[in-house]
């Protein structure tokens, strides 16, 4: 029997990387899958890749810095579907790494507008369904930037650090009417977040202070491995697994 059989999911940031390989997997167990991303062309991929299941997903385009945007995904999964039972904020973006006094204004409120402000409101969105039916899952990809200080730049870590912060609390909060939130800390993933990142502007700095550590990194992963941890926090089999933070990162935080 397919794990998620009848079950209907969000899954932000899905044209590409971890958030492409978790709705595939999640159609493969008998999913339906809501796949919003702000680029239409990776959409239009992703229904090409996903043929033999195209039954199983419905693609939106969606800026998740946009409040009316996520409304319309949320809209769309009861529409279309009749219901919602998992959300999966994995969209995000990265910073160019910078410290506190080479971070623009700028390039801090898009990194909070995609990574905090995204999640918190279509989460706001999704336990307006939740509630009413006591049932519901959270799955927030984090980072191992929102355990520790110096993989990615100050806009990137404080936002991972803050959406551990609002996972917990939402866990703990909603625990006993039946909805669980937890959080996946990926570590170095192959994925097209590394495009956003532009090497040749990494300050002297960082690389002094950052850099090094980077070569300590056991191995990349690949998308699929974090979307069999997405499966599985989405499924009855972590049924106790709740306010938490998955750290899926081939041991580089063990250092």
């Amino acid at each position: 029997m397919k794990k998620l059989n009848n079950k209907v999911a969000i899954v932000t940031g899905a044209g590409a990387g971890m958030g492409k390989a978790i709705t595939l997997l999640f159609m493969q167990e008998g999913c339906k899958v809501i796949a919003a991303d702000i680029n239409a062309a990776r959409l239009v991929d992703l229904v090409k890749e996903a043929s033999d299941l195209k039954e199983y997903l419905t693609t939106v385009v969606a800026d998740m810095s946009i409040e009316a945007d996520i409304e319309k995904m949320t809209a769309l999964a009861i529409s279309t579907y009749g219901t919602l039972d998992i959300l999966v904020n994995n969209a995000g973006v990265m910073d160019q790494f910078a410290p506190v006094g080479e971070l623009d204004n700028l390039t801090w409120e898009k990194v909070m507008a995609v990574n905090v402000d995204g999640p918190f409101k279509a989460m706001r969105s999704a336990l307006k369904i939740f509630l009413p039916k006591s049932s519901g899952v959270i799955i927030n990809i984090s980072s191992i930037g929102g355990l520790q200080g110096a993989r990615a730049g100050a806009a990137y870590t404080t936002s991972k650090h803050a959406l551990i912060g609002l996972t917990k609390n939402t866990g703990y909060m909603y625990a006993t009417l039946g909805i669980r939130c937890n959080a996946i800390a990926p570590g170095a993933v192959n994925t097209s977040i590394r495009e956003t990142i532009d090497f040749t502007k990494i300050s002297s700095l960082v690389n002094e202070r950052i850099m090094p550590g980077m070569v300590l990194n056991p191995r990349s992963g690949e998308p699929n491995e974090i979307a069999k941890a997405a499966l599985f926090l989405a499924t009855d089999d972590a049924s106790f697994v709740n306010g938490t933070v998955l750290t899926v990162d081939g041991g580089w935080i063990a250092y």
